[in-house]
């Protein structure tokens, strides 16, 4: 069996280089894998944050090939000539942004045409925050491919309304635990940080929808009865400025930590391992990855009922769930989270997690999927 996924990989940085490295290696025992990422991802000019790549992470253990510009419709042919080479059975694309609408449907349309099957893994279907065109885009997107992915009711949703009957799986999505490398105890980390007490983590980039000016509103009720510290961790892709007015507010050092920057893979394990419990505030979410990353290192998670996110979250056994835009009840969570001594009995429970959550049950729920496509090549 022959494998290719499409998107970005190693040196690309984020959570969705990390899933499709993680998700090519667990296919490895299974068939040939092969990935096309991109020489260009995002223009300079639209991307809000620092720099788009991460030397340092590890690349994957299957070969990858730069090939793709998203913005140089030059480049479509060629890939589109070097996957149906491949020929493979399966094309594998992470589909989060209708903005690599064109290209996607561009590189996949001659090996599709040729019999190879066409995989979207739907981070989201209808964007957080939408733009011009999006939807015509994800339509072009959704003629070109066979079967999907989902990792939410909530997306599963919107494949319905959008493709009614369309060939999928339900699966659950996996722990990124590649963070866990044993580099750091929570005593080691809390020195390096110079945190103690309550640690509360709010982690990932920030944009309006993950609702961090809801947490940091909230911060001020939970000190009143706990002498907790927020950390902030991620890169902000808008004006940082209110946010620090909030955290100033909120009483800034040492009460609020902002970490305003993009984390190598060691810091982020050393982030989760300081903090006694991870906050996501959000708005609107489809799925938040956050979630799998602080269940890998064994942190309970405190959200809000929004999207797929509280479905990942059974409450009182791996987390809690508040209402959205609502800091009292943010704030009432956490305090009851420490007052009430959550940590050990939510942690217990996000042990149970780790199987249903594997790399191999989402490789196994692909490949079962690709035999309901019937791949005409590259298939067993």
């Amino acid at each position: 069996m022959r494998i290719a996924l499409l998107g970005p990989f190693h040196p690309w940085r984020g959570g969705i280089a990390q899933y499709l490295g993680l998700l090519g290696e667990a296919l490895m025992p299974h068939a040939e894998v092969r990935g096309v990422t991109f020489t260009r991802q995002y223009p300079s000019l639209l991307f809000p944050g620092g720099s788009q790549r991460d030397p340092a992470a590890a690349p994957p253990r299957f070969p990858v090939v730069p090939l793709l510009d998203s913005v140089g419709p030059w480049t479509w042919p060629r890939v589109a000539s070097h996957l149906d080479r491949f020929a493979p059975g399966l094309v594998v694309l992470k589909w989060w942004l209708p903005f690599f609408g064109p290209a996607f449907a561009s590189s996949v349309g001659r090996p599709r045409r040729n019999g190879t099957r066409v995989v979207l893994v739907c981070d989201n279907l209808v964007p957080h925050e939408h733009r011009p065109g999006d939807h015509a885009l994800t339509r072009w997107m959704l003629s070109r491919s066979d079967g999907y992915l989902v990792m939410s009711e909530s997306v599963e949703r919107d494949l319905d309304r959008l493709k009614p009957k369309a060939p999928r799986r339900r699966v659950a999505h996996p722990l990124y635990a590649q963070f866990e490398r044993g580099r750091w105890t929570r005593e080691s980390a809390r020195e390096a940080l110079k945190l103690e007490g309550d640690v509360v983590l709010f982690f990932g980039y920030v944009r309006r929808y993950k609702g961090l000016d809801v947490l940091l509103d909230a911060w001020p009720l939970v000190r009143a009865r706990r002498p907790a510290t927020l950390v902030v961790a991620g890169e902000f892709y808008e004006d940082p400025a209110p946010y620090r007015a909030r955290a100033a507010a909120a009483g800034g050092e040492p009460q609020v930590r902002l970490l305003e920057r993009y984390l190598d893979d060691s810091e982020v394990e050393a982030v989760f391992k300081a903090a006694d419990v991870v906050v996501l505030p959000y708005r609107a979410a489809t799925q938040s990855g956050v979630t799998h990353v602080a269940y890998a290192l064994g942190l309970p998670v405190i959200t809000t009922d929004v999207g797929g996110l509280s479905e990942t979250v059974r409450p009182d056994e791996t987390g809690l769930i508040v209402p959205p835009g609502d800091p009292a009840a943010l704030a009432a969570a956490i305090v009851r989270y420490f007052e009430h001594g959550l940590a050990a009995r939510l942690g217990a429970g996000v042990q149970t997690l780790r199987e249903k959550h594997s790399w191999h049950a989402l490789a196994a729920r692909l490949l079962e999927l690709g035999d309901a496509l019937k791949p005409a090549r590259g298939w067993r």
